[in-house]
């Protein structure tokens, strides 16, 4: 099994191809379906990396990432940001807030595990412990 990932994500259709896509190169997927949630669970498993939404209910991707990045305990995991905001200064502002990867909605099959695997530290450990 390779390294664990976080997928935060509302849209069902896109967790659901996002978790297929991951699962299906080996990668460990955990999946939450808001932002608040999304914060628990990667303080809790400490995933390699994390797949954000942007647009979320109860904290927005903008938060999400904000908050990870002041949490000592899950500051260095990188985040990428998969959205449909697709304007040069969403970009620039997700970018600020903190997240390593920007991707647009809606995602390429062919080429998304690639691109998520640029952002994956080289030396993450299969189960994802920082330890």
């Amino acid at each position: 099994m390779k390294a664990r990932i976080l997928v935060i994500e509302d849209n069902e259709k896109n967790l659901y191809m996002q978790t297929f896509l991951l699962e299906k190169s080996g990668y460990e997927v955990f999946q939450a379906r808001d932002g608040l949630e999304g914060l628990e669970l990667a303080s809790r498993i400490k995933p390699a990396l994390i797949v954000l939404d942007i647009q979320l209910p109860v904290l927005d991707g903008h938060e999400v990432a904000h908050r990870l990045k002041k949490n000592p305990e899950t500051r260095d995991i990188p985040i990428v940001a998969v959205t449909s905001y697709a304007m040069a200064k969403d970009r620039e502002r997700i970018l600020a807030n903190g997240c390593e990867g920007y991707m647009e909605k809606p995602i390429n099959p062919a080429t998304f595990v690639a691109e998520i695997e640029r952002h994956l530290p080289t030396s993450a450990p299969p189960n994802g412990d920082q330890s």
